[in-house]
Order: C-alpha cells, then structure tokens, then sequence
C-alpha cells in the first residue's frame, strides 16, 4: 500500500484543467488551434514555456496533497475560485468571440493570465516533497513564475499576430 499514499499527490488537482482543455480547446477561437498558436513562436519562449511547465508538473507529482493546515484551506479556496475564473475565460472566447472583452488584449490573454489564481491555490496546498526531500513554497511559485511569465508572452505574441 505505500505506492497508494504517492497517488494523492497535487498534480490531481490538475485534471479538471487538462479534461477542461481537452474537452474544450478545439472551440476556442482559431488562433488558439495549435496550427496558428505554436506557428512561428520564438524557439527560447517555446523551450521555457513548456520546459517550465514541465518543472512545475514534476513538483506537483511530488507534493503530497493535504488540506489541514489554515493556509492549505486558503489555498483550496484560491484553487476553486482560479478554476472558475479560468472556465469563465474560455467560456467568453468560445461564445463570444466577437465582443469587445474578447478582442481586447486582457480576453484574449485571459486563459494565459487566470492559472495564475489556480496555481498559486495548489501551491499554497503544498507544504512538502515525497522522499523527504527539501522543500521551499518560493522554488514552486518561481517556475509558476516563468510558465506564466513565458506563457503570457507567447500568447501576447499571437494577438498581437492577429490583430
């Protein structure tokens, strides 16, 4: 049974995200579809981005998920409300796609920008790493730094591309 407590780990927490995506990504407008999104983005911010991604996913496996501490309730809370901001900035662009908000620099980057508030909700959940590894909340929220500092940039890249 000890590979069971290694599953309850804060990348679970990432599922509603990537079945959200999943489901939904192919009605976001076209520029977000991967043949005009990923065309043409400078290699540098393509590797940071998903290196950082990549990073931050790993600390996430590692980080057990447990919610008893008063900052790991504030970060649930943080969680659930950044989950439903960032549903509600697909939702926009997926049916209105056309509006003022949508075209506008702070909708388009909208789903770049709200991970932000989820992110920062699970690494407030996190206290630890498996294995007994070192663990510091500042190296966590420093590669959710470089995702979104990066991700943000890349799709700063696309509406300016397109508009």
């Amino acid at each position: 049974m000890m590979t069971m407590k290694y599953l309850s780990n804060c990348f679970l927490l990432t599922i509603p995200v990537l079945l959200w995506d999943y489901i939904f990504a192919n009605k976001l407008p076209k520029a977000f579809q991967p043949e005009i999104f990923w065309d043409n983005v400078p290699p540098f911010i393509a590797y940071v981005e998903n290196i950082s991604r990549i990073v931050m996913f790993i600390f996430m496996v590692l980080m057990p998920l447990c919610i008893s501490t008063r900052t790991q309730k504030k970060g649930v809370a943080l969680y659930v409300a950044g989950i439903f901001v960032y549903y509600i900035s697909w939702l926009l662009l997926i049916y209105l796609p056309s509006s003022v908000w949508s075209a506008s620099v702070f909708g388009f980057l909208a789903p770049a920008y709200t991970p932000f508030f989820w992110l920062v909700g699970i690494g407030l959940m996190g206290d630890s790493f498996y294995f007994n590894l070192p663990y510091r909340k500042l190296i966590f929220f420093l590669a959710v730094l470089v995702f979104l500092i990066f991700h943000n940039w890349h799709t700063y890249l696309i509406y300016l591309r397109i508009s």
